[in-house]
């Protein structure tokens, strides 16, 4: 099945970050040509094909050496998924060995073990953008650690914090995506060898010791029981790329409402030319978190594809394999297309702390009610200080008083701190807590695993 590669449009000023390239059909073909290969030197080395054989075929397992005219008529005549390349491979391999092509095995193992080395590919090409994004996060934490801003809950003025902490947690979020693919990784990346109902029946007790050779020189591990119906390791990748996609999403909401007229704290980089609207010239639009909310949203709806995929009918059904395939290649290139934009908005997004603190100043010191609490509480008890500082509160944002001169003027709290004491409670930058320190302490864990990532996939 050809993979749909316009999740996002094609005129976005983001690179590729070449997943497409992956599922095209040649390059699953390709794949798929590789598990051949690896399925004919596993038997060589077993005695089960002569290892003459097992060379040529490996020699001959190359899409470019292939006539493509041959393979489409074959595809075009017999609307199989894999038969006509495998009748291209055993031509081009020629007398004696051809007939040994595709010894013992059926197509879903070919197949999916091949599609398997596309997605190892993907995930490579993931684990780089994560790591790209990391870094770049490790850079906008460690220069907004202490830029106070408002803390926002249930979309109000909660208490005040940092922008560097709010970094800090989109860290905290895509540390743990990354540990969930290395930890899948095992479990999804395996050969499959069982034959036309799983069962070994044309191997036999050389089945499972092929199974694993093949496992071996691709890099892979191999299936305990290599039956057709067993896809829960796909939907679990699936399930994962939905994790990693909603926290991605979850950051382009955020950066998209920061970046509101009416909040304006922050913008996601708009070069010079960027034409927001057609008719008005002012607008400065969220495009990449648009895309990425978007494809977010398209990834998370694949996963129910993918679950379902996993309920099988007896021992294998294309249908639910072409469900699978359909989720994967859609959810990996959404993913890619993800990534890509979210690196290119942590590496250019600019911040604005002179509204950050207007913002923070818009509700007159009322941020700071929990710190009077706190304070007041330690004197006459923490829920009669609440008592107090709830009256004045409500009367400032109802009524449209002063805060700071409602709490001056209740005897009850006057009793216990003056007009400076007050002053200082209602200062926002001195109530962030340990912000300062989680967004350094993110940007340590961030660069960390930037580095670590750089290194293993330029090898």
């Amino acid at each position: 099945m050809a993979a749909n590669n316009d999740t996002l449009p094609t005129a976005t000023r983001v690179s590729d970050p070449g997943i497409r390239a992956l599922y095209q059909l040649e390059n699953r073909w390709q794949a798929w040509l590789d598990v051949e290969a690896a399925l004919a030197r596993a038997q060589a080395e077993l005695g089960i094909i002569p290892s003459e054989a097992a060379e040529a075929i490996a020699a001959k397992a190359s899409l470019e050496l292939m006539d493509r005219a041959r393979i489409d008529e074959g595809f075009a005549r017999t609307g199989h998924t894999l038969v006509p390349l495998v009748w291209e491979l055993g031509r081009i391999v020629g007398e004696p060995h051809g007939g040994w092509v595709h010894w013992g095995a059926t197509t879903q193992n070919i197949t999916q073990t091949g599609d398997l080395l596309v997605l190892r590919q993907a995930h490579t090409i993931f684990q780089r953008q994560i790591g790209e994004v990391l870094a770049a996060m490790a850079d906008l934490a460690e220069r907004t650690a202490d830029m106070p801003m408002a803390g926002r809950t249930h979309g109000q003025h909660a208490v005040p914090a940092t922008f560097g902490y709010k970094v800090a947690v989109w860290i905290d979020e895509l540390l743990r995506h990354l540990e969930r693919l290395r930890q899948a990784a095992p479990r999804l990346f395996i050969a499959m060898l069982g034959g036309g109902a799983g069962t070994y029946a044309s191997l036999g007790k050389q089945g499972p010791p092929v199974q694993q050779g093949i496992g071996r020189l691709l890099g892979f591990g191999s299936m305990t029981v290599p039956s057709r119906a067993i896809s829960d390791h796909l939907a679990e990748n699936i399930c994962i790329l939905g994790l990693l996609a909603a926290t991605c999403g979850k950051i382009g909401r955020e950066i998209y409402t920061l970046m509101k007229t009416e909040f304006g704290e922050v913008e996601e980089p708009v070069p010079p030319g960027t034409v927001g609207s057609s008719t008005m010239p002012q607008k400065r639009n969220p495009k990449l978190c648009q895309d990425i909310i978007a494809a977010a949203a398209e990834v998370r709806a694949l996963v129910p594809l993918a679950l379902e995929a996993m309920t099988t009918e007896h021992e294998a059904d294309r249908t639910t394999s072409l469900m699978m395939d359909s989720a994967e290649s859609r959810a990996c290139i959404a993913t890619g297309d993800i990534l890509s934009r979210l690196a290119e908005i942590m590496r250019g997004l600019r911040v604005d702390p002179k509204r950050m603190q207007a913002n923070l100043d818009l509700g007159g010191g009322l941020i700071m009610a929990e710190a009077v609490m706190l304070d007041l509480g330690a004197a006459i008890g923490r829920q009669h200080a609440h008592d107090v500082v709830y009256d004045a509160a409500q009367a400032a944002f109802v009524e449209g008083k002063s805060f700071s001169d409602l709490l001056m003027a209740d005897k009850r709290l006057i009793a216990h701190m003056d007009e400076k004491a007050i002053a200082k409670l209602l200062d926002p930058t001195a109530y962030t807590g340990l912000c300062a320190d989680m967004a350094r302490e993110g940007v340590t864990r961030a660069r960390s695993a930037a580095a670590e990532l750089a290194a293993l996939t330029s090898k």
